[in-house]
């Protein structure tokens, strides 16, 4: 299956968001902008409507001039972009800024004073915004209908638009910025609640907690309340699961101690190889018993379980210390008063008595025992100064009925059964060559 970032999508469809709405802003300002700069514009050429009209005067021959040119200079340079037209009387007065062109103004009536505004094609095919008024001259001037009008080229706005999005650009650039970086935020503190779920599952793992609880916000409080019920579910399967295993491992028991019994008297009455064979399977039987039955309690006891690592070695040393040849070897031992693990007391007596055994079994004359905190692991090594095993078997020599030593006593369970129980406990056991002799190392959960 394919994994995901919730982060980064959230991070890339609300990127994605304000990119799409900031475009959209900016063509909508810049088109307010634009209708803006036209309206300014209309308003600027009714002025100099106003201007032209102002200046129609008749001269003693009785023709129509204009007296008063506009002041704005556009008007006096051959295409300059500002242009004035009247018509009156069948001639034509223009600027000279339309040279020898005419503002092609459509037919159309209207009432004196009246105005319209046109979108039209002018001089050297430029694009004009035009306003064009129909006035009746006062009496002085014979009362004679004119149609003026004052036409812009547009290229100009064009250029006033472009100018305001390109300074508007940088601005909303910054903007975007801001709001990706307080998206980003908002994203970081949204999550954090799921940070602590992880933190929680972690500490559920390791023995420390056993319930998420429900001191989340409102939205996770659902999921979190699921999530223990399944682990109240899957805590009583295993606890039911346990019982049933112990249950049929004590079940056992009865029916192996009849099968001594007989090979006893198969002994006694001289059939000591077939007395041999059923002992051989008993003991093979028992070393499977022993093991569900440690590992039936490991299980029940996994997650409240808590012990003292000094304390539990301390216990199997003072056992050891009473047998041989566990009384015949010095033993070292360097563990902090305070270091603890999740474990049972007895599933941890089993695991570190089957190994410090071992060890005393085969070293010379000391063995060492020390511990460390690594992580959330506490790893406790078991180290003698035998003759140690080739690196190429130890993998082999955790494995049931495999011995290092053919010619020893031992049954060769006690390191299969260890490391069983340790992984049964969420750890693991790591043998390793020792100079000389062999290293083994416990791993598992701290408290």
């Amino acid at each position: 299956m394919k994994s995901y970032s919730l982060r980064w999508r959230l991070l890339a469809t609300g990127t994605i968001a304000v990119v799409v709405a900031l475009a959209i802003a900016a063509v909508g300002i810049s088109l307010l902008f634009s209708a803006h700069v036209e309206r300014r514009a209309l308003a600027e050429l009714s002025v100099q409507l106003d201007q032209v009209l102002s200046g129609v005067e008749r001269d003693a021959d009785g023709q129509i001039y204009l007296s008063n040119q506009p002041a704005d200079p556009r008007f006096s340079r051959p295409l300059g972009g500002l242009y004035w037209q009247i018509a009156v009387e069948g001639g034509l007065l223009r600027s000279r800024s339309l040279w020898d062109h005419e503002i092609p103004l459509p037919d159309d009536e209207l009432p004196d004073g009246g105005e319209h505004v046109h979108m039209l094609k002018g001089p050297a095919e430029q694009s004009i915004l035009t306003v064009e008024r129909s006035v009746i001259l006062p009496a002085r001037l014979g009362e004679t209908p004119m149609r003026a009008a004052v036409a812009v080229d547009r290229a100009d706005l064009r250029a006033a638009s472009h100018e305001f999005a390109s300074d508007l650009l940088p601005y909303l650039a910054v903007l975007a910025a801001v709001l990706i970086l307080a998206m980003a935020a908002q994203v970081a503190i949204g999550l954090r609640p799921l940070g602590r779920v992880e933190a929680r599952i972690a500490s559920i793992r390791s023995g420390s907690s056993q319930r998420l609880g429900e001191d989340f916000p409102t939205e996770v409080i659902p999921l979190a309340k699921k999530v223990d019920a399944l682990l109240a579910e899957r805590e009583e399967e295993v606890s039911r699961a346990g019982m049933r295993a112990a249950d049929l491992a004590h079940g056992f028991k009865t029916p192996l101690q009849a099968m001594l019994g007989e090979a006893g008297r198969l002994r006694a009455g001289g059939q000591v190889e077939h007395a041999e064979a059923i002992e051989e399977t008993v003991e093979t039987m028992r070393g499977h018993v022993d093991r569900e039955l440690m590992r039936a309690r490991a299980s029940l006891h996994r997650k409240t379980a808590q012990c003292g690592v000094g304390e539990v070695v301390e216990a199997v040393l003072r056992v050891l210390r009473r047998t041989s040849p566990g009384n015949e070897k010095n033993w070292h031992v360097d563990i902090p008063p305070d270091l603890s693990m999740a474990a049972d007391a007895g599933d941890l007596t089993e695991i570190l008595g089957a190994i410090a055994e071992n060890a005393a079994r085969h070293a010379k004359s000391r063995v060492g025992i020390d511990a460390h905190v690594d992580g959330q692991m506490v790893e406790i090594r078991i180290v003698d100064d035998g003759p140690g095993i080739p690196p190429d078997r130890l993998a082999e020599i955790t494995r049931r009925g495999v011995r290092a030593d053919e010619t020893s006593a031992g049954s060769g369970f006690g390191l299969a059964i260890a490391s069983e129980l340790a992984e049964t406990l969420g750890g693991r056991l790591d043998l390793h060559p020792g100079t000389p002799g062999l290293s083994v190392h416990v791993i598992l959960p701290k408290g």
